[in-house]
């Protein structure tokens, strides 16, 4: 039977329908730890964010997801194997991360940009093959971007910017992808032409995606699943109305929850 939710101490996340999966897992940076004892298991399809204050242990925990940092106890699996296990390539088949906005240090046209996404899978000597570019072009038309082919990504809104990076992880044709702080630096109309594309890319395409957000409004308008952290540890799991109660906004985030709306428009219960 598929895991749902956090794994309960000690289990271990064996089931081969995960797409996903952490195991009692702890970090440490300096000798502070900054996840603890954290367990998650994320099944193929689903639409999870992260929410929590700051130095809750969001992004570390999409960093470990990532292979890109190693526990000081747990296991985290992607696919049912251990990322340790898997060489850079290899796990970025399987996961595509977003990052948060980020400088380009070099002038790079937005096909040429969104073209990195196929580091994964081209030819070490070839470079692009035919069905690369063709997963170039999906991934352009997908998002959108057809208009601004040829411009510098440099020269880009930071709205534009966000979609061409989305487009380059589109093209990366991994089953996960994952999202850390996409809307942050972005106005309205770009938090939500984002959080639109991510959910269809999810309703539409079934790619399985894990983001971190700091708007609660609207991690619970466009995730189903939302997981809320805390000091390092994972606090709650589950559908927003569940998770985003009065008592649990005023613990974990320390403010009144009446200033937080809910998904209908008026304030959380207090």
């Amino acid at each position: 039977m598929a895991v749902r939710g956090p794994l309960a101490p000690g289990v271990a996340p064996v089931d081969g329908k995960l797409v996903a999966a952490l195991a009692r897992v702890t970090l440490a940076y300096r000798g502070r730890d900054v996840l603890v004892d954290a367990s998650l298991a994320i099944l193929p399809g689903e639409r999870v964010a992260l929410v929590g204050p700051n130095g809750a242990g969001k992004s570390s925990l999409l960093r470990v997801l990532a292979g890109t940092v190693r526990p000081r106890a747990g296991t985290v699996r992607l696919g049912g194997e251990e990322v340790g296990s898997l060489d850079r390539l290899a796990v970025a088949r399987r996961l595509a991360v977003v990052p948060q906005l980020v400088s380009l240090p070099f002038a790079a046209r937005v096909e040429e940009v969104v073209a990195l996404g196929r580091l994964p899978h081209e030819h070490p000597v070839r470079g692009l093959r035919p069905v690369d570019r063709a997963a170039v072009a999906a991934a352009i038309d997908r998002v959108g971007l057809g208009h601004l082919l040829g411009r510098d990504a440099r020269e880009l809104s930071l709205g534009e910017r966000q979609l061409v990076l989305l487009a380059m992880a589109v093209a990366q044709e991994a089953p996960v992808l994952v999202l850390d702080e996409p809307t942050v630096h972005l106005d309205l109309r770009h938090q939500v032409e984002v959080m639109e594309l991510v959910a269809d890319l999810n309703a539409r395409d079934g790619t399985t995606v894990v983001a971190v957000l700091h708007d609660l409004r609207l991690a619970a308008h466009f995730f189903p699943r939302i997981v809320v952290l805390d000091g390092g540890r994972i606090v709650a799991d589950g559908a927003p109305a569940e998770v985003l109660d009065g008592e649990r906004i005023r613990q974990v985030f320390g403010v009144d929850p009446s200033f937080v709306p809910s998904l209908t428009g008026r304030a959380i219960d207090r």
